[in-house]
């Protein structure tokens, strides 16, 4: 068990997920990305965030989610994250963003300890929190981000448009 303090909640699909709030520099509305050359899904291309160039990765897509095209809900995350002895600052859009707050029970985050029993590689999580009875997944963005979990987002088909 682990706790955490604040939080960013967001909605991806019919799910609500969580970073710890000390990761997020600051949150942007949607804008459109200059595309990457043979860049994989998830990658949408490149943002200005004053003056400087940021890779915006879509979460719907990292997750195995459908993609769905920006609307007025849309967000965009900007993330600092720490790798290879630097941070690094990193565009996450989501499709919404509900608040910054704290998890019920103090914050208390449980590991999810079936995961081996259903198959399932955890990584992305550090577990899962409650926010007003609703479930929320914190999820470890460096783990995300990882080298051997981005190959395998990429080798992963999309789901279809429901």
């Amino acid at each position: 068990m682990r706790e955490v303090e604040t939080v960013v909640t967001f909605a991806v699909a019919k799910s609500l997920f969580a970073v710890e709030v000390g990761l997020v520099q600051e949150i942007l509305s949607a804008q459109e990305p200059t595309r990457l050359p043979n860049a994989p899904q998830h990658l949408l291309g490149l943002i200005d965030v004053r003056g400087a160039s940021v890779a915006l990765a879509d979460l719907r897509r990292l997750l195995g989610e459908p993609p769905k095209p920006a609307d007025d809900d849309t967000r965009i995350l900007i993330l600092a994250l720490e790798g290879n002895g630097r941070i690094h600052r990193v565009a996450l859009q989501v499709d919404r963003v509900i608040e910054v707050t704290g998890l019920d029970d103090g914050g208390r985050i449980d590991p999810v300890d079936e995961a081996e029993m259903l198959d399932w590689d955890p990584r992305v999580l550090h577990g899962i929190g409650r926010r007003e009875g609703r479930i929320v997944a914190l999820l470890d963005m460096r783990a995300i981000f990882d080298a051997e979990l981005m190959a395998l987002a990429r080798a992963r088909p999309v789901a279809a448009d429901a």
